[in-house]
């Protein structure tokens, strides 16, 4: 088993010695395309790595050496890509922010079905003019780390695959600015020149993120096990429990809390070294 250890702000002071004698690894290396990660090696799953984890201020993931380089990568979009929940930023600039704003945050947080939430937010934009998706885009923030992130992935011949419950619009030109080799997201219905109020179906939700996991992992005849996945909502926890390293990338709490790997102290460079670059 190899266990990484990451900070991309820096790692602390004296983790190498703190790591070498904290459950005596087979052996110990300090990544040297990525300054801010160290890998141990153990025989078995060490006790405690998690807690360990937390104590020393990392992020961490265990994961066999067998498939420890990863081939694909399949990725939420919003709130893991870009700092952004787009359907939100449409409702802000309608003046309905705070009530889809709140459907929002109870279906990332799964506690109610992402399609439904979806026709309900939705429904409440219903005649607002097709416009307000590109005022949407023009306010987007790009996640830190993320074109050093799709960069060095390219680089090692990982196949990138943004899979999004939000929209096309935005899904289409994020992954052409990063330079993904595919792009999946639902579509909204447009009717002269202003929103219905609907999404077109099937919405693709939960079931369909992992569905394009495992249709790509096969299509390339890769094992889950060299697979990875980020993302920060329910919708996107079948998906990370499915491939072989899943993370939870500054997710909700209770995405975080069943994930077996997450994110909270660095950016998404990190994940370059849970991939084995």
């Amino acid at each position: 088993m190899i266990l990484t250890l990451v900070n991309t702000a820096g790692l602390p002071t004296g983790l190498e010695t703190r790591a070498a004698d904290w459950g005596r690894p087979l052996g110990l290396e300090r990544l040297h395309r990525f300054g801010d990660a160290l890998d141990l090696h153990f025989p078995a799953e060490p006790a405690g790595w998690q807690a360990a984890a937390t104590a020393w201020g990392v992020d961490a993931a265990l994961q066999p050496a067998e498939h420890r380089t990863k081939r694909l990568f399949v990725t939420d979009m919003e709130m893991t890509l870009v700092r952004n929940e787009f359907l939100d930023d449409i409702a802000e600039i309608a003046g309905v922010g705070p009530q889809v704003s709140a459907i929002t945050a109870r279906a990332m947080n799964g506690e109610i079905a992402f399609a439904d939430s979806l026709r309900e937010r939705l429904g409440l934009l219903r005649g607002r003019p097709v416009a307000l998706l590109e005022q949407a885009w023009a306010g987007r923030h790009w996640m830190p780390g993320v074109e050093p992130l799709f960069s060095g992935l390219k680089a090692h011949g990982v196949r990138t695959v943004v899979v999004s419950g939000g929209f096309h619009f935005f899904a289409d030109r994020v992954a052409a600015h990063l330079g993904a080799d595919a792009v999946f997201a639902n579509d909204i219905e447009i009717a002269d020149g202003c929103l219905t109020g609907a999404p077109k179906e099937p919405i693709l939700g939960r079931e369909a993120k992992q569905e394009v996991l495992e249709r790509e992992a096969a299509a390339l005849g890769l094992p889950l096990g060299a697979t990875l996945t980020a993302g920060d909502g329910a919708n996107d926890l079948p998906m990370l429990l499915r491939a072989g390293l899943g993370v939870a990338y500054h997710a909700k709490p209770a995405v975080a809390a069943a994930a077996r790997c997450r994110v909270e102290h660095s950016d998404l460079r990190a994940l370059l070294a849970f991939a084995g670059i």
